[in-house]
């Protein structure tokens, strides 16, 4: 007796010295916090912290373990941080899997660097690039978005719809800018249209003026801008707008953020058009839009319901999975976000809980819509035309 006393006063005083933090499951965020996109990362951000809030408003994962949501500053260009920043999440802060990132490269970096070799999952609410399809993942890099391959050939849809026949083309050198640009020329063309230029330009740089001339020198009086709003794409507008090179601009979703429309002013941009991935009318967007203006979040912020769709689906995926490490987490992910199975909505994870411990499958039905992974962790989804009305950029319609 004197002895099994003994072991439980030792089992008790260990309980008691576990720190506080070993009752949490962390998925970390990866985003670039400062960089060429730091204006739009906020609503994504809050996005994915919705769905945290969300999850442990009902209790939590694994019988009351709250999710915590550490995060990571990839600055979305330098591959460099990127990997650094999760290989601090994945090796240091012991996350089980990661929403992020979101530029494409930094994407690809992270995932290459830390989140492979250490097994964590990771699910990117941003990242459009068509490398990711082919990336050599081990089942562990989803996304919540589609591929540029598909909003390519929507933007030359919506191109041409508008009656223009010849464009010209500048895009980031990256992963992002290259895979955009080539999906868009091989879609236009086969509608019929001229790309008369497309070129790449290096970001970072404080005068395009050499490259708009090339670009102008094409006779296109359109130019498409694939770049992001915080760095070249700002610039190469402003200086394409002083110098009168083009009359028209297309933007694609890299640029759409209200921060640009009042660097370069409205009355500037009141022609110019864009692309960005969207959510379809249905009932999951419809609970976001409710849940999001509840918290804050403007609904149609760019990537936030994707955001929150990617931090949302890890959390069923961790209840699925029945324990908060990385083993076996791609397989619940793809269990509990493809049907067959009980429809489980935005907000609803009490429900979710209670089917899983029934031993019942779910299907989740998301902010964006549905995310039925394929074999390369992409999905399907919709692609919204984006005007500029009275100082900011607003949703226009589905691109049929």
């Amino acid at each position: 007796m004197k002895k099994r006393l003994a072991i439980l006063a030792a089992a008790g005083a260990l309980m008691l010295s576990v720190p506080a933090h070993a009752m949490e499951v962390k998925i970390g965020f990866l985003g670039g916090f400062t960089g060429p996109i730091e204006s739009m990362v906020p609503p994504i951000a809050s996005g994915a912290k919705l769905a945290i809030k969300d999850v442990n408003a009902a209790g939590g994962v694994l019988g009351g373990m709250k999710v915590a949501m550490p995060s990571g500053d990839t600055t979305c260009a330098d591959a460099t941080k990127a990997a650094d920043a999760a290989d601090r999440l994945v090796n240091s802060q012991k996350v089980t899997a990661l929403v992020g990132a979101l530029c494409s490269g930094a994407t690809i970096s992270a995932a290459n660097n830390a989140a492979i070799p250490g097994g964590a999952v990771m699910i990117s609410p941003a990242s459009t690039s068509p490398a990711l399809t082919a990336l050599k993942d081990r089942d562990l890099v989803f996304r919540t978005v589609p591929s540029d391959a598909f909003q390519g050939q929507q933007m030359a849809r919506l191109i041409k719809a508008k009656g223009i026949d010849t464009i010209a083309i500048t895009y980031v050198n990256n992963d992002y800018g290259k895979g955009f640009a080539a999906s868009l020329k091989a879609a236009f063309e086969k509608l019929g249209g001229t790309v008369a230029a497309s070129e790449a330009h290096e970001d970072k740089k404080a005068d395009y003026r050499a490259e708009l001339g090339s670009l102008e020198s094409s006779g296109a009086d359109t130019l498409v801008v694939l770049a992001y709003a915080n760095s070249s794409g700002e610039v190469i507008l402003r200086q394409a707008i002083e110098g009168g090179n083009f009359t028209r601009f297309v933007l694609g979703d890299g640029m759409v953020s209200d921060a640009l429309v009042k660097a370069i002013g409205a009355d500037n941009l009141k022609d110019a058009f864009g692309t960005k991935p969207g959510a379809p009318k249905a009932a999951g967007a419809d609970i976001f839009a409710k849940i999001a203006k509840a918290g804050g979040i403007d609904p149609k912020a760019i990537f936030a319901a994707q955001a929150y769709d990617a931090a949302f689906l890890l959390a069923l995926a961790i209840e699925k999975n029945g324990k908060p490490g990385r083993e076996g987490l791609n397989k619940a992910l793809r269990e509990v976000a493809t049907a067959p199975g009980e429809v489980i909505l935005p907000g609803e994870f009490a429900k979710a809980r209670k089917l899983i411990a029934a031993g019942k499958d779910i299907n989740y039905e998301g902010a964006a819509g549905s995310h039925e992974f394929d074999a390369a962790g992409d999905v399907p989804g919709v692609i919204v035309e984006m005007k500029i009305k009275d100082g900011k950029f607003v949703e226009a319609g589905v691109i049929k």
